[in-house]
């Protein structure tokens, strides 16, 4: 018996059903034995003259079968017939086959996806959990730092004139009347010709004007003996001297470090402004999907690009929800326009097969302004728009997948996170040790290993060959207008590592 698998949109016409088994020698009695069982499809189906409706796609073997020739494929009775309803426009208008006739160029495809994108809203957070954040609004101190003449030095702190002519041979007897302790201060003022012993960012005590070092005084008894002379200010940090009130310590588009969430602690400024991080909604589709940790077995294949999707959207910033789907439209679409994502990058079912419905949805759903870039690999990308989410579809083949969010899903998130859409990876210079072969009118990313000083090319092509690029070292990108670089060229390669030392080693 042959399956005739109906879209979503037809099933109801059809009792519900998703597969309708027929006898059929061709895929037009195929067809016709569909309409045959299931009357109120006949009109969807077929023309009032009984062509085959120009609303309908058919798809057999994987391939796009032309209406004129749906009696003349060679057909076997227990082959599978896939029908697929554009949601917007006829078959003849089938938005999938628009892109891959026509090529949109990797600029055009960039800048398609950061059309009207600007970094989100400012949202306030501890400034324990402000690391790695870009500010919204710049940031002033409000106070001095320190706010009190602070020691520089564990020592004594001593009227600078007191100190004068002091020396290892003729040292300076001081009496000691009390200790500055951090967070505490001395007891008492300090008076002309005695000591405070003081520690390190202790507060200098009112009558002293210098700190003499520790190693300069040797305790006798209540006394300290002076062996250097010590100059006024000598060791004693001013009030203000790091941070004065009103300085602006931190400006906007600031990606908070280490030492910037200390500086921020240390005038006490929290919470902190800063841009929200985009919710990222990953899509996985697939029947043959199992989940991460799962074994591969049989013909199914365990699910990596969420993973590695997840961890890039971390990365540059974003937050990943990850949602696996089988090959089923109205769970796809489910998926696509529920609300809550800031972007969403989708993996896989973007190309021009049966079960490639992302294109389609995205169309019926809000708008697809790109599909089919010019590139090896990652041909199959596109851009779009549902509600107020940025949909970037991208190949399911893992290197595709990798090459395709770098180029366009990478830039959208970081931006709308206030970072830079500059691809973070560290870049080299080096010469290639062979010519590098690409086509004039596509983008080409290759896959690269560096050896001895020079660049060798890993492969250009194998997206689905995911350890060509754990093996390489980085890449280098081929522009459109070249036929490639000739052996020797200096190229500059995007490093996968920012290790220098880790991609030597390991290709040595």
């Amino acid at each position: 018996m042959a399956v005739v698998r109906l879209p979503s949109i037809l099933r109801a016409h059809a009792g519900g059903l998703a597969d309708v088994e027929v006898e059929a020698s061709s895929i037009s009695s195929a067809l016709e034995a569909v309409a045959a069982a299931h009357p109120a499809l006949r009109a969807r189906l077929f023309t009032p003259s009984g062509a085959l409706s120009s609303h309908v796609l058919v798809f057999h073997g994987g391939r796009l079968v032309k209406p004129e020739a749906i009696g003349e494929v060679e057909f076997d009775p227990q082959d599978r017939i896939d029908l697929l309803v554009p949601t917007s426009g006829g078959g003849g208008d089938d938005v999938r086959m628009k892109g891959f006739r026509h090529r949109v160029t990797v600029e055009e495809t960039v800048a398609a996806a950061l059309d009207g994108i600007a970094p989100l809203p400012a949202e306030s957070v501890p400034v324990t959990d402000s690391p790695g954040r870009v500010l919204a609004h710049p940031v002033s101190s409000t106070v001095d730092v320190p706010p009190f003449r602070r020691s520089a030095m564990d020592g004594y702190a001593v009227v600078a004139e007191d100190t004068f002519g002091a020396t290892a041979y003729d040292p300076v007897i001081l009496p000691v009347i009390g200790t500055s302790m951090p967070g505490v201060g001395a007891p008492v003022a300090l008076q002309p010709g005695t000591a405070i012993r003081i520690m390190t960012g202790a507060p200098v005590p009112e009558g002293a004007d210098a700190v003499l070092r520790a190693e300069d005084g040797n305790p006798r008894g209540d006394d300290v003996e002076v062996r250097a002379s010590v100059a006024a200010g000598r060791n004693v940090g001013r009030v203000g001297e790091d941070i004065a009130a009103g300085t602006v310590v931190l400006g906007v588009g600031r990606r908070l470090l280490p030492a910037d969430v200390g500086l921020l602690a240390s005038i006490g400024a929290t919470p902190v402004a800063v841009h929200r991080r985009p919710n990222v909604l990953i899509v996985v589709s697939g029947d043959e999907l199992l989940p991460p940790g799962a074994t591969p077995s049989g013909h199914r294949i365990v699910d990596s690009n969420s993973v590695m999707l997840a961890a890039l959207v971390e990365r540059d910033g974003g937050i990943p929800m990850v949602k696996r789907v089988k090959d089923d439209e109205a769970e796809l679409r489910g998926v696509l326009e529920a609300p809550g994502a800031d972007v969403i990058v989708t993996s896989g079912a973007a190309s021009v097969g049966t079960e490639d419905r992302v294109p389609l949805l995205v169309r019926a759903l809000g708008e697809l302004t790109v599909h089919g870039v010019a590139m090896r690999p990652s041909a199959p990308s596109g851009v779009g728009t549902i509600g107020g989410s940025r949909v970037l579809l991208l190949p399911g083949n893992p290197v595709s997948t990798l090459v395709a969010y770098d180029f366009f899903a990478g830039p959208v998130i970081r931006r709308l996170g206030g970072r830079s859409t500059a691809w973070p990876y560290r870049a080299v210079t080096l010469p290639l040790a062979g010519r590098l072969v690409s086509q004039v009118g596509r983008t080409d990313y290759a896959r690269v290993t560096i050896r001895d000083g020079a660049v060798h090319p890993v492969a250009i092509s194998g997206a689905s060959v995911l350890s060509s690029v754990t093996r390489a070292d980085g890449f280098v990108v081929v522009p459109s207008p070249l036929e490639g670089y000739p052996a020797g060229v200096a190229v500059s390669v995007g490093l996968y590592s920012s290790e220098e030392q880790e991609w030597n080693n390991a290709s040595s």
